[in-house]
């Protein structure tokens, strides 16, 4: 599942074979073997992002030494300033620096693809039978699951993220603004990054952020990429024929569909929608997901809250990042308001793929190089903090938002409508994760399994 901006894990125990092998030249990957790895990881990179981010650790750094732990994580660092889901980016930065653009290309397309496929057939499936007992009985077991996951994921995020009172008030106003107040995601997001510079500027001793100690040092030049190599230099001229491309590559699809496509408005919506969401995923999935579900329910009406929560159900069953659920979110979106086609539902899923994740790519290969060198000024990482603190206010309002639709059996919430089940469910699935650190994927197939045993046993 994909998840919130995460700190990176830390890794410091290296392999016998790797330490026999430190005076060896590292040779170049090959495209075609570089090629087999992204198409491998977009199959199971299930686990959120530190699970993403730890199979590329393990792969890239580890055993194939194609890049150094410390370009890595400045690499992973430089993504996480970005909007957008970072182990999608980090993909797509490794890529571009091991084969330049068609390497970029191929890890990003490679590490979403099989999730969208994969997503693509159980929205069809869930259109067809959604609301079959069987299959409701199986959303009924899986959707408790997805509430602990969230509740865990605030309590995770939280630990790194509230490190001072400040990001402590951050998180409260970020909840109480989104949750009461309804005031939308992107004019939050922008209201932290501007008290963020104004407390830089005025209170700049108060703004410092302690830095983490070192590992142990290593040779850069056991690594096909190190830190030691000159930066990357990108020219003027190059940068304007990427700006041109990007956009065409944004334009003329979305002019193909304004004018191939029955209801010019309908599609137009939705990929402005979706290229903002893009735009607005600061500090992980969980900061645009609320903001796109409140949109899609209370605002333009596409979709039910009931299909929504369903949605992060069938997001949680599918490697990839979180912020996949979109995909689903234009198929429904399609499929309801062209009258159950399951044509233009799947039309809807693509659109809002390619529009989420088509700036990932503009990104990396023109803003890499500049937030490489922006990374290290006190103030962007402060900001950056603090937007972290608000993914905490955000996925606490995300949990409000489905728990009401989870634990109650009608939209009236007392104790007589509650679901007991559910609620034990959420807490015994809460129970694996802090306790025995269980992964998501296997969490996933014993709630589907409590989803049949209820089907069978009317419990």
């Amino acid at each position: 599942m994909p998840e919130p901006k995460l700190a990176a894990p830390e890794f410091s125990i290296r392999s016998t074979e790797q330490k026999e092998a430190e005076t060896a030249v590292i040779s170049p990957p090959s495209f075609s073997e570089a090629l087999r790895f992204w198409f491998i990881l977009g199959w199971i990179s299930f686990g959120g992002t530190t699970g993403h981010i730890t199979i590329m650790y393990d792969f890239l750094v580890t055993k194939k030494r194609w890049i150094s732990n410390s370009k890595f994580y400045h690499a992973l660092n430089a993504c996480m300033i970005l909007p957008g889901p970072e182990a999608h980016q980090l993909s797509i930065y490794i890529g571009w620096k091991l084969h330049g653009i068609k390497g970029g290309v191929a890890s990003g397309v490679l590490f979403v693809l099989p999730s969208v496929c994969i997503l693509l057939g159980l929205s069809c499936i869930y259109s067809i039978y959604g609301n079959t007992p069987l299959l409701l009985s199986v959303f009924d077991g899986l959707k408790p699951a997805v509430l602990a996951i969230i509740v865990f994921a605030t309590w995770k995020v939280g630990q790194k993220a509230l490190i001072t009172p400040v990001h402590y008030g951050v998180a409260i106003a970020a909840f109480v603004l989104s949750y009461f107040v309804r005031i939308p995601m992107p004019w939050i997001v922008f209201s932290v990054i501007l008290f963020g510079i104004l407390v830089h500027l005025f209170f700049p001793k108060h703004t410092r952020l302690k830095k983490k100690k070192k590992g142990k040092e290593e040779r850069e030049q056991d690594y096909y990429i190190h830190s030691e190599q000159l930066p990357q230099k990108i020219p003027a001229s190059r940068m304007v024929k990427q700006s041109i491309v990007f956009l065409l590559l944004w334009l003329l699809p979305f002019i193909g569909i304004l004018y191939f496509l029955d209801d010019a408005a309908f599609w137009q919506k939705s990929s402005l929608l979706f290229t903002q969401a893009a735009f607005l995923t600061i500090g992980g999935s969980y900061t645009v997901i609320p903001y796109v579900a409140q949109m899609v329910t209370n605002k333009l009406m596409w979709l039910s809250k009931t299909q929504m929560v369903d949605g992060f159900a069938l997001a949680e069953t599918t490697p990839g990042p979180l912020v996949i659920v979109l995909a689903y979110v234009g198929f429904m979106a399609g499929f309801n308001h062209f009258n159950g086609s399951i044509l233009m539902g799947s039309v809807g899923l693509l659109v809002a793929a390619y529009f989420t994740f088509l700036p990932n790519f503009i990104l990396i290969f023109m803003g890499a190089p500049l937030i490489e060198k922006a990374q290290d000024y006190p103030m962007i990482q402060y900001v950056l903090s603090l937007i972290t603190a608000t993914v905490v206010g955000v996925i606490v309002n995300l949990a409000f938002y489905l728990g009401g639709e989870i634990l109650f059996k009608s939209s009236t919430l007392s104790f007589a409508a509650m679901d007991w089940v559910a609620l034990g469910w959420v807490f015994f699935s809460l129970f694996l994760l802090i306790k025995y650190n269980i992964n998501m994927l296997y969490l996933v197939l014993i709630s589907l399994g409590f989803g049949l045993l209820r089907y069978f046993f009317h419990f």
